[in-house]
């Protein structure tokens, strides 16, 4: 500890005589309170101040339509409600749909309901296991059905 603490102490003292050296080879300048340094004045243009009232802001009209929400608009394929699904067998995919209008083989529907919604067309129906075209109002038939449907899906007529 005593030698660190002697070459400390040594290296400190030459650090401190080459400082003194250089300070009396570079004497520092004295700025008196007359010799300031001078700065260049930034040039000042002549600016005709004019006042200029400004333009009278014209109001413009503009018709604004409220926005329809999502359930308030129309929707891009027309549909027309004509049935409910009654039940569904998940083994053979067959939806039981109680109709409210006229149905027949090749129309597409749309099913939807809290957990479907999905479009489809209907290949074929039946009525008490028998192939049919065409369905009256307040027929129940069964119909394939491409996805699981639950009862009280409201089933839609594509126009």
């Amino acid at each position: 500890m005593k030698v660190l603490n002697f070459l400390k102490k040594a290296f400190k003292k030459k650090l401190r005589k080459k400082a003194v050296k250089t300070a009396k080879k570079k004497p520092l300048k004295k700025i008196s309170k007359k010799a300031k340094p001078k700065l260049k004045k930034p040039l000042k243009k002549k600016v005709k101040k004019t006042l200029k009232k400004p333009a009278p802001k014209t109001k413009k009209k503009t018709s604004k339509k409220p926005v329809k929400k999502a359930s308030e608009q129309a929707p891009k394929n027309k549909e027309k409600e004509i049935g409910v699904i009654t039940h569904y067998f998940n083994k053979i995919s067959v939806g039981i749909i109680m109709l409210k209008s006229e149905l027949k083989v090749g129309d597409k529907i749309h099913i939807k309901g809290a957990h479907d919604d999905f479009s489809q067309t209907i290949e074929s129906m039946q009525i008490n296991r028998q192939d049919i075209s065409q369905a009256k109002k307040g027929d129940e038939i069964g119909v394939k059905v491409a996805n699981p449907v639950h009862q009280n899906d409201k089933v839609y007529q594509l126009l």
